[in-house]
Order: C-alpha cells, then sequence, then structure tokens
C-alpha cells in the first residue's frame, strides 16, 4: 500500500469516526501533516529529541531560535551524540537552553554513545515500549516520547494528551466551554485509533493557521 493509500485510507476512518474531524480535513484537501516539519532543520533520531527536549514548555518560535543557536554553534547543523556530550556545558546553555535541558541532552547523548539507544533499537520497538524506554532518562517526559514517536518514527496513532496547543486546539474545535483535561483529550481521540497522529495533525493545523 501507497503512502498515498495509507493517507486517504486514514482521511476516510477519521471522517467516518469523528464529525468534528471531518469538517477539519473537508477544509483542508491538500493538507500535509509533515509540512511544518520543513522549516525545521534535519534530523535524526538524536536530533529529533534535541528538539523535543529543547522544546518542552517552550512555543515553536522560541524553539527555532535555540536550535539556531545549536546549529551556528555545530557548523551548520546540529551535533551528534559524541558532538554534544563533548561540548562545554556552559557554551550549551549560552545558546538558550536551561541547565536540566543540559544534563537531559548530555544523558540522552550518552545512551546513543553506549549503544543503549538507536534508531534502529528505538524503531524496532512498539510505540509502549519506546515510551518507556525513554522516559527512564530524567528529564523526559511522555510529551517528549511522543512527539519523538511522531517526527522520527513516523507512528500513526499517537496523541498528545497534556500538550497545551492541543487542548486548546480541542476546546476550539469541540467548541467546550473549558479546556479539557488530558483524560478528556484522550477520550476524545479513542474513535480516532488507530490514526490518532493525523487527527492531531489537522486539529494542530486549525489552531495554528495551517488549513
Amino acid at each position: 500500500m501507497t503512502r498515498d493509500t495509507c493517507f486517504s485510507a486514514a482521511q476516510r476512518h477519521l471522517m467516518r469516526a469523528d464529525p468534528v474531524i471531518a469538517r477539519l480535513i473537508e477544509r483542508s484537501p491538500d493538507f500535509d501533516p509533515r509540512a511544518w516539519l520543513e522549516a525545521l532543520p534535519e534530523m535524526d533520531a538524536f536530533g529529533t529529541l534535541i528538539f523535543q527536549v529543547v522544546g518542552q514548555q517552550l512555543s515553536l518560535r522560541a524553539t527555532r531560535s535555540i536550535l539556531d543557536r545549536l546549529i551556528a554553534r555545530f557548523d551548520g547543523r546540529l551535533p551528534t551524540p559524541a558532538q554534544l556530550h563533548a561540548a562545554d556545558p556552559e557554551a550549551l546553555r549560552r545558546t538558550g537552553l536551561s541547565r536540566r535541558k543540559v544534563q537531559t541532552l548530555r544523558a540522552i547523548a550518552e545512551r546513543f554513545l553506549d549503544g543503549t539507544l538507536s534508531m534502529a533499537g528505538l524503531g524496532a520497538m512498539s510505540d509502549e515500549a519506546v515510551e518507556r524506554r525513554l522516559t527512564e532518562i530524567s528529564g523526559v517526559g511522555p510529551w517528549t516520547a511522543h512527539g519523538f514517536l511522531i517526527i522520527a518514527l513516523g507512528r500513526e496513532d499517537v496523541v498528545l494528551p497534556g500538550d497545551l496547543a492541543l487542548r486548546n486546539a480541542i476546546r476550539s474545535a469541540y467548541e467546550l466551554d473549558h479546556l479539557p483535561s488530558s483524560d478528556e483529550v484522550l477520550a476524545i481521540a479513542e474513535p480516532w485509533r488507530p490514526y490518532r497522529t493525523l487527527a492531531t495533525s489537522y486539529l494542530f493545523a486549525s489552531a495554528f493557521g495551517g488549513d
């Protein structure tokens, strides 16, 4: 089955499953759920985790600014695990990273260097196993792991229930009178299975003008 065929199947499922998502799909006939990544630097597995850790509790604009400073420090690209681990932590902090995020990124780099983490290894795991492996690292929570599943591994059934932007997008799209809790997000997202990633992408696009 081709990528376009899979995408069409996911759209059809979501349109049957949820009238709100159906309206978002109908309003965006040329939607590309990964188009937003084109504005970001090229990212491998480690680079994706850099992006996710940097982006914790920050806007996408602020995250991009820090990434740009990291890229400038590492000759025009995101650092490899070896480069980041060898870098002066204070120099990393001058890019805008907090001390905690520097510690987290160094811990992730160590695991790539010793082989505990690898793209091949993570790619062979279930979503749940990837989340467990990543969240063993201090400073890596479910939000960071879920973003990795979506961006690096292209997993199709991931939702970010604690993400404030997503909760706001759901409040708007579903015309709720309150900000939904993480549990409410999961309940709303249940009919989207096994394509929760795509539904989430449509909601983000609706909130940020991508539709």
